[in-house]
């Protein structure tokens, strides 16, 4: 195959499919999946690559099981993203020219167009379809949109118009990720970093000072009382603000991110950090506290002031440890207010000197950190004197303490930083108060989603509970925004929806796509859609007839089978889309089934555009081959799991399929005479056909891969050591291919589709039969017993590559009758644990004494050692080991160049015979 031009042969392939993967209703039973469609901002790199042949090869399988399949793609463009990156170019970004220009290789001429967002859009719609087509996917480019389309655009103001009027969207105050530059709310695809930043609520104590009050933020309102000091950082100037008319000292980024939490704020001076070190502050809960020195104070995070309880934060503890251990501040002594199971007096003190942590700086107080705050959290209760409550409860109730009556404040703040949006400025979190909002808060919508989720097949299992937690803690989303490319809101057209909230229900969408351009979008009114996709009869529907044949096709397809997206899509747009079909469609239009996938490493990091960490998708197929790059990443790990591209490893994939076309290709043209060993191989083959099938109905697509290429190409390696000499194979090699090349037609199509053809079969082999067990030919006594004869040749190489000496013969002594009694004893008791004690009741083997103690002790270790579906198959019928291994004898003797004797254990003049078991001959070389 290295001879081939694999670009020639893929181009031709793909012009021959044609129109193949085009679908339509039929009598068949339908098969829909639909993937997460991509947005089209930059090149496709390698990890969108698996993305999307994932479901390809489940289509593929799929297809060829009978059903009709249908494999959309769409594009999606809403939003700000490709706004801020025409921006970015506008101005001559360097970073985002470098991007554009060098590493997705966009042509002068097209990037001197990309100042408008639409030529961005455009550009990489047409790149995705492209380099999707040469990787071949099976896609029904029939029914792709843009979320831009007029008439998806219809489509959103329907869904919205329904949920508006059904109450789950309303205008109220909200804190949202916001872009100044952009004037915006952003969400995770309008950013450049910080996608997986929350937004988290500080409760805002506020200590009195010579100078007015002076803010700091906690998570842990109910550690006032534990107070014993307070941080600044000496190294940071900051500034004296009028917070609401109020006198306050606070950090200058916290003055910024206030003025955006509805607070009027106006800086009126500067104080140096150094300033305020020794300085005594004020609060009635806590009393009198004075201000330390601290160089860990981030002034970007909250006020850039923080308040130290070194008894239950061990980062606080440490740094007045630190600062004691120097001779200062010795009077200060942490005051414990939780007792915590696992803790002493101290938590933070306990913690930090178990872990034996040496200072501040040390890499494991992060770490520490939580698991403090977590087991307070969870266990902790307040001393009595502070009123004994257990810690989750009374986290909030003195934080409404200090709320209404000490004049606390609330204030917002991402859990990480930086957050930066793809226009290149910093995001903050401001509230907003005329903001639409989808009602995710909603216990009853909550509720119903509840009810439905365990009807939907999640996979993996395990993500089960994701789903769940995310539908509890999911809060108001705005779904809104002022600027960018999208859908009006209907009653209130000053607003766009925002991209997640667009994107919740299109798969409906795509079942019609394709049809519904047909009409004129001025004529599809909400009712329109009421009765395509929930069959409202109205006097005044147009264009009837279209409209029956359109229901109908959405009525065949709905709904989806499974949905495939990435697992940091189940805080969003997965939970969301379930909110949005419970709130919609009747319960037979709902989601059947999402598969989660794992993320993409590449070289052991994540892959990332902005980092320049990425491996283009189109680089890859034209220097390895569509077909490699298929196979490498449906074989390096289960779709739910993390993936890593490593060239190397890419290039030995390729040599993969170059031996499996020369075998297929030599395969055909075989025309020997039947031999004994063929029975096998077909037995095998019938294993391998009904894993494979198992593996991709589970969507396990490396274990199918495994079954389909690797456990096959073992076979044959055993199957031509076992032919007789000078024998070429016979049809059973024909046979095998034929099967061969249809269970890896999902995995590497373009491959297949060439061997096909030169078997000289009809049509195309990625609508041919998939392979089914033929259950007559399957010998489990003949696998079984070629089972024992390689394992023995595994053991017999295995000792030779031990020995010094070159051997002059090899004995095979098989375990006697007696011992494969004690072996089915053992094999067949409900408890192998007591197997000897079971063996021993029996009149025979007691008369044997320690040899049959000793037997049974050595069997029970063996049948621990071999796979639960041997143990099955020897109790069924154990082979004749004597008869078997005499009929090889040949071909061990061939195998091995010396002399090869089969004899019975206790025939054996050799001591080492006795420790012969069932199934494990002892093996004498000399």
């Amino acid at each position: 195959m290295s001879g081939i031009d694999m670009n020639k042969l893929e181009s031709e392939c793909r012009e021959r499919w044609g129109t193949l993967f085009e679908a339509n209703p039929s009598e068949k039973e339908k098969f829909y999946i639909t993937v997460a469609y991509p947005y089209p901002s930059g090149a496709m790199h390698v990890g969108h690559g698996r993305t999307y042949l994932v479901p390809d090869v489940i289509a593929r399988f799929w297809r060829m099981r009978g059903k009709q399949v249908l494999y959309p793609m769409a594009f999606h463009v809403t939003g700000a993203p490709v706004i801020g990156i025409s921006k970015r170019i506008a101005r001559g970004d360097e970073a985002a020219i470098h991007l554009y220009r060098d590493l997705y290789r966009v042509p002068q001429q097209v990037l001197d167009q990309f100042t408008d967002p639409l030529a961005i859009v455009n550009h990489f719609s047409n790149e995705y379809e492209r380099v999707m087509r040469m990787c071949g996917l099976s896609i029904d480019w029939r029914r792709r949109f843009t979320t831009v389309d007029p008439t998806y655009s219809k489509f959103v103001e329907w869904q919205f118009s329904h949920l508006y009027n059904d109450g789950h969207v309303a205008k109220g105050a909200h804190p949202v990720r916001y872009c100044p530059q952009c004037d915006n709310p952003v969400g995770d695809h309008d950013l450049l970093e910080g996608d997986k930043a929350e937004v988290i609520k500080f409760t805002l104590v506020m200590y009195q000072s010579e100078d007015g009050l002076i803010p700091t933020a906690t998570l842990r309102p109910e550690t006032i009382y534990g107070v014993t000091n307070l941080w600044v950082n000496p190294a940071v100037t900051y500034v004296k603000a009028e917070v609401d008319g109020v006198a306050w000292i606070v950090s200058h980024e916290a003055a910024e991110k206030l003025a955006m939490q509805d607070h009027t704020v106006k800086v009126v001076g500067e104080i140096p950090g150094s300033a305020l070190v020794d300085r005594t502050v004020t609060h009635p809960l806590a009393g009198q506290v004075r201000i330390l020195p601290a160089a860990f104070v981030d002034p970007d995070m909250a006020t850039g002031i923080v308040m130290s309880v070194p008894a239950h934060a061990p980062f606080d503890y440490i740094a007045l440890r630190d600062l004691q251990q120097q001779g200062e501040y010795t009077d200060i002594v942490p005051v414990p207010l939780i007792t915590v199971e696992g803790y002493g007096k101290v938590p933070a003190k306990d913690a930090v000197e178990r872990a034996n942590i040496t200072n501040q700086h040390d890499l494991r107080m992060e770490a520490l950190t939580q698991e403090v705050y977590s087991a307070e959290f969870a266990k902790g209760k307040l001393y009595p004197e502070y009123g004994g409550a257990p810690v989750r409860v009374a986290r909030d109730t003195v934080a409404e303490l200090m709320l209404a009556q000490y004049g606390s404040a609330v204030m917002y703040e991402f859990d990480h930083r930086p957050v930066v949006c793809r226009c290149g400025s910093r995001v903050y979190v401001k509230i907003l108060h005329d903001q639409w909002f989808l009602k995710y808060s909603d216990p009853v919508w909550k509720e119903q989603v509840h009810e439905h989720l365990p009807r939907i097949k999640l996979v993996p299992t395990e993500v089960r509970a994701e789903f769940e937690r995310t539908v509890d803690w999911l809060k108001d989303w705005a779904c809104t925004r002022r600027v960018g490319l999208g859908t009006k809101v209907p009653w209130d057209p000053t607003w766009l929806f925002e991209p997640l909230s667009d994107s919740t229900i299109y798969m409906a969408y795509y079942t019609i796509a394709h049809r519904i351009r047909e009409i004129d979008p001025a004529l599809l009114t909400p009712a329109v859609f009421d009765y395509i996709f929930l069959g409202v009869e109205s006097s005044d529907l147009p264009v009837r007839e279209t409209l029956d044949a359109i229901r109908a096709e959405f009525m065949y397809w709905y709904p989806y089978d499974f949905r495939f997206s990435a697992k940091d899509l189940i805080s969003n747009h997965l939970t969301f889309q379930v909110f949005h079909h419970v709130a919609i469609f009747p319960e037979e239009y709902q989601p059947k089934g999402i598969v989660v996938f794992g993320m993409g490493l590449l070289n052991g990091a994540k892959m990332s555009s902005s980092k320049g960490n990425v491996f283009l998708l189109e680089d890859a197929v034209q220097e390895f081959g569509a077909d490699t790059v298929r196979m490498f990443l449906m074989g390096s790990a289960e779709p739910w799991q993390d993936f890593d591209w490593r060239n190397e490893l890419v290039a030995s994939t390729r040599r993969q399929i170059e031996r499996f076309y020369a075998t297929v290709t030599e395969g055909m043209t075989v025309t020997g005479d039947q031999t004994a060993i063929d029975a096998w191989l077909i037995s095998r083959l019938q294993r391998h056909i009904q894993k494979a099938t198992d593996s991709l109905e589970l969507f396990q697509t490396r274990q199918a891969l495994q079954e389909s290429f690797f456990a096959i190409e073992a076979d044959l390696k055993w199957y031509w050591r076992r032919v007789p000499a000078g024998s070429a194979g016979s049809a059973a090699i024909r046979e095998l291919c034929q099967v061969w090349v249809r269970l890896l037609a999902p995995f590497i199509p373009f491959t297949c589709e060439s061997l096909w053809q030169q078997m000289g079969q009809e049509g195309f082999v990625s609508v041919a039969p998939w392979p089914v067990l033929q259950q007559e030919k399957i010998l489990p006594s003949v696998e079984l017993a070629e089972e024992l004869l390689a394992r023995t040749v595994e053991d017999i190489e295995s000792i030779m590559k031990l020995i010094q000496i070159a051997p002059s013969s090899i004995e095979i002594a098989v375990a006697p009758a007696w011992k494969q009694q004690i072996f089915s004893i053992i094999a067949g008791s409900s408890d192998r644990k007591a197997g000897v004690a079971e063996v021993m009741k029996n009149e025979e083997m007691r008369a044997r004494g320690k040899a049959a103690a000793d037997a049974a002790k050595q069997c029970t270790t063996l049948i621990h050692r071999f796979p639960p579906q041997l143990i099955e198959q020897l109790l069924v019928g154990a082979p004749d080991e004597v008869a078997l291994f005499t009929a090889a004898q040949g071909f061990l003797e061939e195998s091995f160049g010396i002399p090869v004797k089969i004899v019975g254990a206790e025939e054996s003049a050799h001591a080492k015979a006795g420790s012969a078991l069932p199934f494990k001959p002892a093996i004498i070389i000399e």
